[in-house]
């Protein structure tokens, strides 16, 4: 029988813990559990894993780099308000493809919170660094303020996870994506609006320069 890669295990007992955290909880997530569902044995995990707490540490990093990669999969080529509704979409479908994974992420924040605090930041501080690059990437022919780039990622997240939310409250899926659109139409009035609203503040700085 062929020998699995350490990083193959790890990646292994990494989808497990989110799919056990879903279901248990970070107090029932196991090792015993998390191995079981890993189809390994618990001396397998901790060979891989000094301790739980390394586990969803790399837990922590799959949940990071799963916003990054759906902020950064929008298309670059685009103006602010598309880029700003292809993030809002992507991270809403990236909840309704995989339940298990919004319902860890918003279990590891809460419990992050309570257990490291600054733990649970970093998961929103980092997505939020992504959403504000790509949004200024997308901004660079019409710039906009610093101030308005923040509330657009904050509109955005409120967005996002309150669809989350519901998703995971009544889980029916045809219901979510007609709220999908919903949001995406919220975004668009408010951002058409606060666009509009700075537009000319903006036209007097592109003056002066």
């Amino acid at each position: 029988m062929a020998r699995i890669p350490v990083a193959q295990r790890r990646r292994d007992f990494i989808d497990a813990a989110v799919e056990v955290i879903a279901s248990h909880g970070i107090d029932g997530a196991t090792t015993r559990r998390i191995a079981e569902q890993a189809k390994a044995n618990v001396a397998m995990l901790h060979y891989c894993y000094d301790s739980k707490e390394d586990l969803f540490a790399d837990v922590y990093e799959f949940v990071t780099g799963k916003y990054r990669e759906v902020i950064e999969g929008s298309d670059p080529h685009t103006d602010l308000p598309d880029a700003a509704e292809q993030i809002l979409r992507g991270v809403m479908q990236c909840y309704l493809e995989s339940p298990s994974f919004t319902a860890t992420t918003f279990e590891l924040v809460s419990w992050a919170r309570r257990q490291h605090g600054d733990r649970g930041i970093a998961v929103y501080d980092q997505a939020f660094d992504t959403v504000r690059k790509a949004l200024q990437e997308a901004a660079a022919a019409d710039p906009v303020t610093p101030e308005l780039i923040d509330e657009i990622a904050y509109v955005l997240a409120t967005l996002a996870d309150g669809f989350g939310v519901n998703w995971l409250t009544y889980g029916d899926a045809d219901v979510a994506r007609a709220q999908m659109e919903i949001n995406c139409s919220v975004l668009d009035t408010w951002l058409s609006g606060r666009l509009a609203a700075t537009k000319p503040a903006r036209r007097k700085r592109a003056a002066r320069a």
